[in-house]
């Protein structure tokens, strides 16, 4: 669906408003201020079903999936941001304001992250790849010696 949108700006009456829908009586006549756009919505001319067809096309495109993953990895970040901080909502008025409490929202979700990063222990060693597999196998490197109480990351 797509969107029009025109401006007038000065004051006219409105004739819909003013004669009222076909059948119902009018309310008389009404003016409004028109510093507000009118807006139209038109449809598409395609149907639904070639729409969706043709998106899901685009969507096995490598370069459509790289640029998806990039919106897909700030989702989660947004989804929280707005589920535990509250972000959906702004408790203030004004854009600088708003910002100060942008950044403090976002300050407070990464303070949640590392908390949260430095408070777990990995529950599961992670297996080595084959390629590893292969090179310990034939001697050109040592097995590493894990511990997961040592390092959060593994050698």
């Amino acid at each position: 669906m797509a969107a029009a949108a025109h401006r007038r700006a000065r004051l006219h009456p409105d004739p819909v408003r003013q004669e009222g829908l076909p059948g119902l009586p009018g309310p008389g006549p009404v003016h409004r201020l028109d510093d507000r756009p009118r807006a139209l919505a038109l449809l598409p001319r395609q149907s639904l079903h070639e729409i969706q067809t043709r998106n899901r096309l685009e969507q096995r495109d490598p370069q459509w999936q790289r640029r998806y993953a990039i919106r897909a990895g700030i989702e989660a970040t947004l989804s929280q941001a707005i589920g535990t901080c509250g972000l959906r909502r702004s408790r203030y008025r004004g854009l600088a304001r708003t910002h100060v409490q942008h950044v403090l929202t976002a300050m407070a979700c990464n303070f949640t992250r590392l908390a949260d990063w430095f408070d777990t222990a990995p529950t599961a060693s992670r297996r080595d790849t084959d390629f590893r597999t292969l090179c310990t196998a034939a001697g050109l490197v040592t097995a590493p010696t894990r511990s997961p109480t040592k390092s959060r990351h593994w050698t």
